[in-house]
């Protein structure tokens, strides 16, 4: 990886990380919204203690730090490291804003939608911001016929049940949605946001599509042999791969040169290459 990637990546687990502080010190803690992982036991810790949220933080990943630096050292924790120090900085220099506190549901979308944009940043960073993550790491050495999901899992329930307990079972469950809200976002960052359309096109005229395809529209075409099960006979089946504003004149090109084409048009998540997202290494 070069010196650029690497600083990019850096760069978005600062910013993704700062965000998560944000969401956590001026959405979910004011409302009491535990959401799991150490962030959620700091806000109980902070309501039943007094304790600040950057202060329960940072404490609670130093042993963790220390005990995954042993087992597998720098190269495992360095970037995960730096997350959760921008996590407990944030949560200390973010100055408070009080907003959302009467609308438990927006909080929960609101705060959803920006953790889980920080918390797809640091994940397509290769890092984490330490806490239950971590923990369910070095549990799992232990407990090997369980999946470091399965443990993570159990980890965060416990810490919501127990903010049911403290909070009530109504605001448990305005963090479900946050939890959720959170998946999503983080995983459309991690999936890519960059949605096309790949297009499957049998024609008996495929030759003059995929030509028009090349030359009048620039885009790459690919012919896939295939056999039609009912006929016995060989088929020439394309692949085109598009953006979403192309995919209508891709289907009046096909529909001008074969209005029998037998088209098949289904979402990409993302692509990687030339024309596309191009990545460098």
């Amino acid at each position: 990886m070069n010196r650029k990637s690497v600083i990019r990546d850096y760069l978005r687990i600062v910013i993704g990380a700062s965000l998560m502080g944000f969401a956590i010190k001026n959405i979910y803690d004011p409302v009491g919204l535990v959401t799991g992982g150490f962030s959620g036991l700091s806000i109980i810790i902070k309501d039943q203690l007094g304790i600040e949220l950057w202060i329960t933080n940072t404490v609670l990943n130093i042993p963790l730090f220390l005990a995954s630096y042993r087992i597998k050292g720098w190269h495992f924790i360095k970037r995960t490291l730096v997350a959760a120090v921008t996590l407990s900085v944030s949560l200390y220099v973010i100055p408070e804003i009080t907003f959302l506190t009467d609308d438990l549901l927006l909080a929960a979308l609101f705060g959803g939608i920006i953790s889980g944009l920080g918390a797809g940043l640091v994940f397509v960073s290769q890092a984490t911001t330490g806490g239950t993550d971590m923990l369910a790491a070095l549990i799992q050495r232990g407990l090997k016929q369980y999946s470091l999901v399965q443990i993570m899992q159990v980890l965060d329930a416990v810490i919501v049940l127990v903010g049911a307990g403290i909070f009530g079972i109504r605001y448990a469950l305005y963090a479900l949605i946050a939890i959720f809200a959170v998946t999503k976002v983080s995983d459309s960052l991690i999936e890519g946001m960059k949605f096309s359309k790949a297009v499957f096109i049998i024609s008996e005229r495929s030759e003059e599509i995929a030509e028009t395809i090349l030359y009048d529209m620039d885009r790459g075409v690919t012919g896939l042999d295939a056999t039609g099960m009912y006929t016995g006979m060989s088929k020439n089946v394309l692949l085109c791969v598009v953006s979403k504003k192309e995919i209508v004149p891709l289907k009046e090109l096909i529909a001008g040169k074969d209005p029998r084409a037998f088209v098949i048009v289904t979402d990409v998540r993302e692509v990687l290459g030339e024309g596309f997202i191009e990545e460098s290494i």
